[in-house]
This record gives structure tokens, C-alpha cells and sequence, in this order.
């Protein structure tokens, strides 16, 4: 009787362990998800900065 009894509770220990797991791989894959959605937005206003840069760039030669 007692084997069958640390089996269920070792089955029990062991679905907590995979549940707190599983918690913490989604609260990582979303705070990865807003790290990657920043880094968007950065790079998308750096873009804009740059064309702005060279569209003056070239305006300024063409003046020349």
C-alpha cells in the first residue's frame, strides 16, 4: 500500500513541477515578445532618421 501511495504523490510532485515550469516559460516568452516589439520600434525610428539624413544629404549636394 505504500508504493502505490508515493507513486501517486511522486506523480503529483511531479505535474506541479512541469505546471510551474510551464509558467515560467510563458511569462519569458512574453516579456521576450516585448523586448523583440521595442526593438522593432527602435529600429523603425532609426530607419526614418536615416532616410531623413540622407534626403537632406542629398539636397544639400544638389545645392552645391
Amino acid at each position: 500500500m505504500f508504493w502505490p501511495m508515493f507513486a501517486v504523490a511522486v506523480g503529483f510532485v511531479g505535474l506541479v513541477v512541469l505546471g510551474v515550469l510551464a509558467v515560467r516559460v510563458f511569462v519569458e516568452a512574453q516579456r521576450l515578445g516585448r523586448q523583440v516589439t521595442d526593438s522593432a520600434r527602435r529600429i523603425n525610428r532609426a530607419a526614418e532618421d536615416l532616410e531623413r539624413a540622407a534626403e537632406t544629404a542629398a539636397r544639400s549636394v544638389d545645392a552645391l
